[in-house]
């Protein structure tokens, strides 16, 4: 388990996505869902069901937006 601390800038930029982008009940159920989708993908030999596009498609775009706005990596300065 890490024992880093956040920057306050980072704590500050978490909070704003959580009260102006998404839940977090709704994040964590996006998290569960990719990872739900990811294990049925490996489990069967990557075959993805098309009922599950959707989910991965949504998850993917929310575990972006939280990456960005916990590392910035894809802004243009």
């Amino acid at each position: 388990m890490s024992t880093n601390t956040i920057s306050k800038q980072t704590e500050i930029k978490l909070l704003s996505f959580f009260n102006d982008r998404i839940d977090p009940v709704e994040m964590a159920k996006t998290l569960r869902q990719v990872n739900f989708t990811l294990a049925l993908c490996v489990l069967s030999e990557h075959e993805t069901f098309q009922s599950e596009i959707i989910k991965l498609r949504d998850s993917f775009y929310w575990l972006n937006e939280l990456a960005e706005t916990l590392n910035p990596y894809l802004e243009v300065e």
